[in-house]
């Protein structure tokens, strides 16, 4: 009966909010004029000949990438995808609103290409929370969980982009780091010792090969992701080094797994995860003049964390912190973003004129002169600038390291409180004992395998008669 109500409660709230986002775009959203009709006059769409194939190939890494990397436990397949699924549509939504409400300079948001961008980016967080929670949450506490995120996470990426003015085009800290740790933060505070116990939250071996789909379509699209939102001889950048910051991750992953293990053999864990590693840390200066092998250490050195992390800092949180990370998201994507943060900073505080042209003041608005004097002059007369804050270089890495600072402890203070809402709301349903990294009590579970799974070789006679 419990769980019949609780099912009835996850229909019944989905299709509020459902209505809920009906009524809200029917009277604040409208398409961007490229795409109106009547506005656009049969002009071409430069937004969807610039951004829509990088948007889908980020579109797959959301529902397939992600979807399909978090099938690894035995009994919790269901639950890792379709949720992954369920969360994303929803997100969709929600993040339109909510960006376009802070972001946008009237009452009517105009939906585009990069605002639908956006709104996939704001799922990556969303979901890779649901990564550090995966199996010891029910669907109703993902959803409060999604609505009180995507808040945050807007506020949070408005404060580095249009208040701090800092550059972060593959989303490293405000998307990966912010993620990760808000993720963990809930974790903390939802922690339950009868995780630790569970024998439900592990692998089988075809459970890794479907795990594997999701990394290798993360691995090829990642490119995608992290220069997405760049374009012109930025674009070119940011794909050339996450492409050899992957590679080199990679490499170093199955070299490091395999020196890790006493008999040299491979860990799955490791290389379902800690490969992608390189394109998280070099996600923040993926755009920025690094050079390739600026993106072959930083991808090496992300393989090397995330690997280790794995194998020592995961076991060390859940035992001593009572951190629970189901899929290890702080060596996948936290850890990832530390690095990318720092050298983010780092690239921006040894940008200059010489290194980049004129374009240093494209990736960097705020270095520009504050004041209308013979500087700002030369510079203008060969591009259309306004002007700046007057930032050095160091100041403006100084920024980048603030914007990952303020980003950790939005996350850490909201996962928090978030945590606390999920933990002690009780109609939110956490999952208990036999629940925990279980799909059954959501799920219709095919007949036969639920008899595998319970162990009772005669349910299917019984059934059959």
């Amino acid at each position: 009966m419990g769980a019949s109500i609780c099912r009835s409660k996850v229909g019944w709230l989905l299709l509020i909010l459902q209505v809920i986002f009906i009524i809200l775009f029917a009277t604040t959203v409208e398409y961007t004029k490229t795409a109106d009709s009547k506005m656009s006059k049969g002009t071409k769409n430069t937004d969807v000949s610039s951004y829509y194939a990088m948007f889908q190939d980020v579109h797959v890494m959301i529902f397939v990438g992600f979807g399909f990397l978090m099938t690894f436990l035995k009994r919790y397949g269901y639950g890792s995808v379709g949720y992954n699924f369920l969360i994303a549509a929803f997100i969709l939504q929600w993040s339109t609103l909510v960006g376009g409400y802070l972001h946008g300079k009237g009452k009517t948001i105009h939906v585009d290409m990069l605002r639908m961008l956006g709104s996939d980016f704001s799922a990556a967080a969303v979901l890779i929370t649901f990564g550090a929670l995966l199996g010891k949450v029910s669907i109703l506490q993902l959803i409060v969980l999604a609505l009180i995120e995507i808040v945050l996470f807007v506020v949070n990426e408005y404060i580095g982009l249009e208040i701090l003015h800092t550059v972060d085009v593959g989303g490293s800290m405000f998307v990966h780091a912010f993620g990760a740790y808000f993720g963990l933060a809930v974790s903390r505070v939802l922690y339950n010792p009868e995780v630790e116990e569970s024998k439900k939250e592990g692998a089988v071996y075809h459970s890794d090969i479907f795990a594997m789909i999701g990394t290798v379509f993360l691995w090829l699209f990642w490119p995608s992701f992290n220069s997405a939102l760049a374009l012109g001889d930025d674009r070119e950048r940011a794909l050339i080094n996450t492409y050899y910051a992957l590679a080199a991750c990679c490499v170093v992953s199955f070299a490091v797994s395999s020196l890790l293990d006493k008999r040299s053999r491979l860990d799955m864990v490791h290389i379902q995860n800690a490969t992608l590693a390189g394109g998280v840390a070099v996600g923040t200066s993926a755009d920025l003049m690094i050079q390739p092998y600026g993106a072959i250490i930083i991808g090496s050195v992300a393989g090397l964390v995330s690997t280790f992390g794995y194998k020592y800092i995961t076991p060390f949180l859940s035992s001593k912190l009572k951190t629970h990370d189901t899929c290890g998201v702080n060596n996948l994507h936290g850890m990832p973003a530390l690095i990318a943060g720092i050298a983010g900073a780092v690239a921006a505080a040894i940008a200059t004129e010489d290194t980049y042209g004129l374009s240093l003041y494209e990736h960097f608005p705020f270095r520009l002169p504050a004041s209308n004097g013979t500087e700002f002059i030369r510079i203008g007369s060969n591009m259309s600038i306004e002007l700046g804050a007057g930032r050095s270089a160091i100041e403006q890495g100084g920024y980048q390291m603030l914007a990952l600072v303020i980003t950790l402890a939005i996350a850490v203070v909201g996962g928090a409180l978030t945590g606390v809402i999920l933990k002690f709301v009780p109609v939110l349903d956490q999952p208990h004992d036999d629940n925990l990294f279980d799909d059954k009590k959501y799920w219709h579970i095919p007949v036969d395998e639920e008899s595998t799974q319970n162990g009772d070789t005669n349910q299917l006679a019984q059934v059959s008669a």
